[in-house]
């Protein structure tokens, strides 16, 4: 895989910096308290036509929900972005958004280090890491 080039890192930040203001927001506005939304990576293809956005969601519980309508108000998201970057960036790329679960790996691997979860105990641990 190639390394990303400088135009698309710098048009990473500055997707992410504002994202992280616009999601947050909407999440609020949308009458959702206590919401931690992230974003933990942007990553933009070479024709920079496509940027997929990686989100840390907190409390986990309302990820899958809170990622579903993320998704389905993406051209108003890509919207709101095209208006507060318009003198940064000629062309907003098109949005797709991912639950970044490292966080919640990084937990898991130290729950069972710390003997808290013990996989080859309870083989069930290990189901939940099995992902498609």
């Amino acid at each position: 895989m190639e390394e990303e080039s400088q135009r698309q890192k710098k048009i990473g930040s500055v997707l992410q910096r504002d994202l992280v203001d616009v999601l947050q927001r909407a999440a609020t506005q949308g009458g959702m308290q206590g919401i931690l939304i992230s974003v933990s990576k942007v990553k933009v293809t070479v024709d920079l036509s496509f940027a997929k956005v990686y989100l840390s969601i907190f409390p986990n519980n309302k990820a899958k929900e809170l990622i579903e309508g993320i998704k389905s108000n993406a051209p108003l998201i890509k919207h709101e972005l095209a208006q507060r970057t318009k003198h940064q960036l000629r062309r907003m790329p098109k949005l797709e958004f991912f639950i970044d679960d490292s966080l919640e790996y990084i937990d898991q691997i130290d729950k069972s280090l710390k003997g808290e979860e013990n996989p080859i105990k309870n083989p069930s641990f290990l189901d939940k890491r099995k992902k498609s």
